[in-house]
């Protein structure tokens, strides 16, 4: 059986990849065409991928999940300790990505480029670092958590209410996801599908 804390996290790692692979699609067929890509788009994005995955998604496995499987099993601490030093990195790396679209913005096109690089960076630090989770700390967790650790879990990950992976945003929150929706190409939001996307 496959828990709901485990099927929440499967869940927002496939609507924070999909979205992170769009930044880059998005970048792509702009540098392409030769035109600027949509910064609000962009930062819409960016300002989602800070709000939710980095606030809620990290730091619930950082406090909550890895400590019970440090409890539970002393397999993989090593693993979760630099997993760990990711979700600590991640925050600090979001804000560095989020300067550098300003950097751009502000700047012009000779901060393009390096935009472009610390996006492509960030994408592939945090893909892989999901892939390691998915690989080796979520079966870990089904094999050695007890049904009250589950518990605890899944009523604390039920509160994440990712709008990405289906849920219905916060009020506070409706206004961004519309946002995003309305500005981000398919297949994350209404736009333009990018030629990758589309041929899919």
């Amino acid at each position: 059986m496959t828990h709901l804390t485990t099927r929440i996290i499967r869940d927002e790692h496939n609507a924070l990849s999909a979205m992170l692979r769009s930044i880059l699609l998005l970048l792509a067929e702009h540098r392409r065409q030769g035109t600027t890509p949509d910064l609000a788009a962009l930062r819409a994005m960016l300002f989602y991928v800070d709000e939710f995955p980095e606030k809620r998604h990290h730091r619930k496995e950082s406090a909550l999940l890895f400590p019970k499987l440090r409890a539970r099993s002393p397999l993989m601490r090593q693993v979760l300790d630099r997993l760990d030093q990711d979700h600590f990195r991640g925050e600090h790396n979001i804000r560095q990505l989020e300067h550098a679209l300003l950097r751009f913005e502000m700047l012009g096109e000779p901060h393009r480029a390096a935009f472009e690089q610390a996006a492509e960076r960030y994408v592939n630090f945090y893909l892989e670092h999901m892939q390691v989770e998915e690989r080796e700390i979520l079966p870990l967790a089904e094999q050695v958590l007890l049904p009250q650790d589950w518990a605890e879990l899944d009523a604390a990950f039920l509160t994440n209410q990712d709008p990405m992976t289906g849920c219905e945003p916060e009020p506070d929150y409706r206004a961004l996801f519309t946002r995003i929706v309305n500005l981000v190409p398919a297949p994350i939001g209404l736009g333009r599908a990018t030629p990758q996307a589309a041929a899919a």
